[in-house]
């Protein structure tokens, strides 16, 4: 059997191995994501142990967002538009999948996965943790805003995290490099903002908001960490977390496919 061959066969057994390590680790990862992340879990025994700075600090939180919401309408209704509409989960999430329909289009094969289980795997946790907390949203005088289920974590939190750290991470090759920072900057502004107005309409405590943070960054950090561990299985080495997932994306290189072959974008 000529050398060549032998090399090929050797590269496409190693990238198919790859590739199965990888789908075992995106899923494995997201399945212990709620329990990976050590400051969600301190923030969950404080809440649970009714520690009294922090409830001093969601109640005090709460009504003075409160006081600024009944006095400023004008304002209420900006937040209110902004956590409905532009931030709301169902927005964010459909972006999410237009972009995994759009790698999949671009035969980016394990990006997509990754987009797809982080965002999934984000709001089954959120789901999850939500039911076994039970824990009661801010019950306050002339609400100015109602939302359904219980309030810790904040989904909306939770899901801004998830799906702003998709979009930047998979779309970031494609920015240039000299505004990359601004994309980062509106990220981080969006993140921030959606707590911030889940607060300040009266339908989350402060630390729900923070406890959706946490874990969403949890999940984002332990996909992440698989499709990382993905590309060194293959051959890729390690990309830049400013530069994106897969600086590949651009269409410089191709991406190996499901059965080992290079495909072009």
């Amino acid at each position: 059997m000529p050398v060549r061959t032998v090399a090929l066969r050797l590269r496409d057994r190693r990238r198919r191995a790859a590739d199965r390590r990888f789908g075992v680790r995106l899923l494995g990862s997201a399945a212990v994501a709620a329990v990976a992340a050590v400051p969600f879990g301190l923030l969950l025994v404080l809440l649970e142990g009714h520690w009294e700075p922090l409830r001093r600090l969601d109640a005090g939180t709460a009504r003075r967002l409160h006081e600024t919401a009944l006095e400023h309408p004008a304002w209420t209704s900006t937040l209110r538009f902004l956590s409905d509409r532009v931030w709301d989960p169902v927005t964010l999430r459909t972006a999410v999948a237009l972009l995994t329909v759009w790698l999949v289009y671009r035969r980016a094969w394990r990006l997509a996965a990754w987009s797809a289980v982080t965002a999934v795997a984000g709001g089954l946790i959120g789901l999850l943790v939500k039911t076994v907390v039970e824990r009661a949203r801010p019950s306050l005088e002339d609400p100015v805003a109602h939302a359904p289920g219980f309030s810790f974590p904040s989904g909306h939190a939770m899901t801004a995290t998830t799906s702003f750290a998709v979009l930047l991470l998979v779309l970031l090759p494609l920015v240039p490099r000299a505004w990359r920072p601004l994309g980062w900057c509106l990220a981080v502004v969006s993140v921030l903002g959606v707590g911030f107005t889940r607060v300040a309409l009266g339908v989350h405590w402060f630390s729900d908001v923070v406890g959706g943070w946490l874990l969403g960054l949890a999940v984002v950090a332990l996909t992440a960490w698989a499709f990382e561990a993905w590309r060194v299985d293959s051959g890729r080495g390690h990309a830049e977390l400013t530069g994106g997932l897969e600086p590949e994306l651009t269409g410089a290189h191709p991406e190996p496919g499901p059965s080992g072959r290079e495909v072009s974008h």
